[in-house]
């Protein structure tokens, strides 16, 4: 079974941070720019449920990995449950601006129905694709400062720290998926790796989309105009989704493994300010 420590994978370090708590957010938190900020408030609504479902999908087949696998388990939930956390408190800025989440949340909840009665392969499957995507934009977050570029100085740091972190447990969801399957034959990991995120990208794309020119319509902006201002931040400048496409491409490789991209010099630039805590063994 091929591992991320095969590939030398950073130590797992939960961080036990809190962010923002003092409030002075502006509504326009990203340097004054209304779509940037609102790319950002529709994926954090996200968190809160999702990285609850990626806890749960992954948990579900702890019992019985090796010893070292089951030890990036539990800290990736750890660090999982503080992201959680921490986009709570976030998302109550978005509201505390006037931003109806409603929306957003059904979304959410819709997409999460979905996996209700699945076998739990199926759910971690889901989970090793999302996963990807969280350490592409985290790969981008800590490579390009252009992204946070002009943010409100808590909200950069929050969304630094949780970029570190999900860089180091890029690989769990994915190793775990490899024990899972182990007795697999590879073509039939390949193709059930392929399909579900090419099923995962489709909606998890139509959803954000939907988020953003959702919060942007309360803001009193929309139409044409503005549609090209979202394309234009997305693919252009900075581009972010433009930017983390060769990266999806490579999830479809027949050899692919998170780690083959190793990003974890990355890290040391933000880690210094992240000192981590004690806490308590996830359940």
């Amino acid at each position: 079974m091929s591992s991320a420590k095969t590939f030398g994978n950073p130590t797992i370090t939960p961080r036990d941070r809190r962010f923002g708590r003092k409030g002075g957010q502006r509504r326009w938190w990203l340097n004054g720019d209304p779509v940037g900020t609102a790319f950002y408030n529709a994926l954090s609504v996200t968190f809160p449920k999702g990285e609850a479902y990626f806890v749960e999908s992954v948990r579900a087949h702890r019992d019985g990995t090796p010893p070292a696998l089951e030890a990036e388990i539990n800290a990736f939930i750890r660090q999982e449950v503080n992201h959680s956390r921490e986009h709570v408190a976030f998302n109550r800025h978005v509201t505390d601006q006037g931003y109806d989440v409603a929306r957003l949340d059904a979304d959410v909840d819709a997409a999460l129905a979905l996996t209700k009665g699945r076998p739990p392969i199926a759910n971690l499957a889901a989970t090793m694709a999302l996963e990807h995507f969280t350490a592409m934009l985290a790969h981008e977050l800590l490579a390009d400062p252009r992204h946070l570029d002009g943010a409100d100085p808590e909200a950069a740091r929050m969304w630094r720290w949780h970029a570190v972190e999900e860089i180091e447990h890029k690989g769990v969801a994915y190793d775990t998926w490899l024990h899972a399957t182990r007795h697999w034959p590879r073509r039939r990991r390949w193709i059930v790796r392929a399909l579900v995120m090419l099923r995962t990208t489709k909606r998890f794309v139509h959803g954000r989309i939907r988020g953003v020119l959702e919060l942007l319509r309360q803001d009193g902006l929309s139409g044409p105009r503005v549609w090209w201002r979202v394309f234009r931040h997305a693919f252009i400048s900075p581009g972010i989704v433009r930017r983390i496409a060769p990266a999806w491409l490579g999830y479809f490789r027949p050899g692919f493994h998170p780690w083959r991209h190793d990003d974890r010099q990355l890290i040391a630039g933000v880690d210094d300010d992240l000192p981590a805590q004690s806490l308590p063994e996830p359940a």
